[in-house]
């Protein structure tokens, strides 16, 4: 029973996970705490699962053509070099008993920030995005935001989606749907890397994983096909309030109200799936109004 609770929750992240190219973990690592979870273990098991959610996800994204394989080698690669300087902070903080606190305080000020930053912006970035030339998307900034996304990544147990795909609208000039899946491509290297530095040294319920990645693998091809049915600038706004109910778990989870901050995740991903639903049936009747016209 425990195990098809975990399929269940694998499969609404990586809904979302595949929606939004966040490759997932920036949502299972504070839900698992607030199932009680230490940091590292919910972070290793998080790494995990966004291996399997991005990998899902990818050829998904391949299909529509919103991959660019250039800028996601170059995020990935940068990123995985990042990973081996990230770890032994992480474990430091363990063993000082820091994390427990320091995780959730650095939750709280990254996802703070980028949903601002993408609600404030989100007009903005959707209808300028595009307008600048390959050109201008230096791979300097694509290494920055890599190496950045990649230190985030191993820290919080995230798959750095959260990060990349705000910085890659902002300053690389991506489209938000071509910087969602460039994205999960470069979370997969970064991901990998990470959990294997980390699974050498902490233990963890691999079925549990195995439980989560299952679910996931349902999941993350739906969340994809979702984005066809969304303007740009609404995946920006809503990418924002989803940061906004994260960070608002984490803060209840530091002052001990878990069950407050569940009921406030499960209360987003509800109105998630009813507007995608309602968004499918529209799209639909438009179609079959059409094949019924003369």
């Amino acid at each position: 029973m425990e195990y098809l609770l975990f399929i269940t929750l694998g499969a609404l992240i990586s809904v979302l996970s595949g929606f939004f190219g966040v490759g997932g973990g920036f949502i299972l690592t504070p839900t698992l705490m607030l199932f009680g979870f230490s940091p590292v273990e919910a972070i290793t098991t998080s790494l995990l699962f966004s291996i399997g959610t991005s990998l899902s996800g990818i050829f998904a994204h391949i299909r529509m053509k919103n991959i660019g394989l250039r800028q996601g080698l170059i995020l990935g690669m940068s990123g995985m070099a990042a990973t081996q300087a990230a770890h032994p902070f992480v474990l430091f903080l363990a063993e000082k008993g820091w994390d427990t606190w320091a995780v959730p305080l650095f939750y709280i000020i990254l996802l703070s920030y980028f949903a601002l930053s993408m609600l404030k912006k989100g007009k903005k970035s959707a209808s300028g995005a595009g307008q600048h030339s390959e050109h201008s998307r230096s791979i300097v900034k694509m290494v920055l935001i890599g190496f950045f996304a990649g230190f985030v990544s191993t820290t919080l147990g995230v798959g750095g989606g959260f990060i990349m795909v705000p910085m890659s609208v902002a300053y690389l000039g991506m489209m938000p749907k071509k910087a969602v899946g460039t994205s999960l491509f470069a979370i997969m290297l970064i991901v990998s890397a990470g959990f294997l530095t980390y699974a050498s040294t902490v233990s963890i319920d691999y079925w549990m994983g195995i439980s989560l990645v299952a679910g996931g693998l349902i999941g993350s091809q739906f969340g994809a096909k979702l984005t066809s049915y969304f303007e740009n600038e609404e995946i920006t706004y809503m990418l924002g309030a989803l940061y906004m109910a994260t960070v608002a778990s984490v803060i209840l989870n530091l002052i001990n109200l878990n069950y407050t901050g569940l009921v406030l995740m499960a209360i987003f991903v509800g109105g998630f799936l009813v507007r995608s639903l309602v968004k499918m049936q529209k799209a639909n009747a438009r179609t079959k109004a059409k094949k019924e016209r003369p």
